[in-house]
């Protein structure tokens, strides 16, 4: 039991040291450290977790991290998942902190950062990707996937103000009206 809350510690730091760009670009890395890598969770539980992942308050990776720890070992094991993948972005941001005027003049330091963009824009790709393809091919999912990428392309075009919470409620609705409300056994 200890060494798997020593894993997951040291999988999760390993995930929230090597991903800039936040909880949609860890995705990826989450799903290949804990579905490929580790098997420690299945890849279409793993999709259903980053949907109420999502949804819930805190930041996904957070919530995937805490999810999958606890249920490998527990509390001690959603401990030691969720303070591994945080550790990292604190004590980076605590040491940028200490020379943040001196550290941003360095040109070397801000052209990796519009280099570490694209890779995070990638990342983010990458994931969403991979979520698409693992959808059941149907006429309603290739058109609920359609408006959706038309939807996103609008409201970033256009310069649209909308609410994540806002998104998360209509696609719960979308959700409802092409797929129902009854199980899905």
């Amino acid at each position: 039991m200890r060494r798997r809350i020593v894993e997951l510690f040291a999988a999760f730091f390993k995930i929230g040291l090597f991903t800039f760009g936040g909880g949609y670009a860890m995705i990826s890395l989450i799903e290949d450290e804990v579905a490929r890598r580790r098997g420690w969770i299945g890849e279409e539980e793993l999709t259903e977790v980053f949907a109420v992942a999502e949804s819930t308050p805190g930041p996904i990776a957070i919530n995937c991290a805490t999810y999958v720890g606890y249920r490998q070992a527990g509390l001690a094991g959603g401990v030691a998942a969720t303070l591994g993948v945080v550790l990292p972005s604190f004590i980076i941001i605590y040491v940028i902190s200490l020379f943040l005027d001196r550290f941003m003049a360095l040109t070397v330091i801000a052209n990796a950062f519009r280099g570490i963009q694209v890779a995070v824009a990638f990342l983010i790709l990458r994931a969403g990707v991979r979520l698409i393809r693992r959808l059941p091919v149907s006429a309603v999912n290739i058109v609920a996937c359609a408006l959706a990428a038309a939807a996103v392309m609008a409201v970033n075009l256009l310069g649209w103000r909308f609410s994540t919470i806002w998104l998360i409620v209509c696609g719960a609705a979308l959700g409802l009206a092409l797929y129902g409300g009854g199980d899905r056994a």
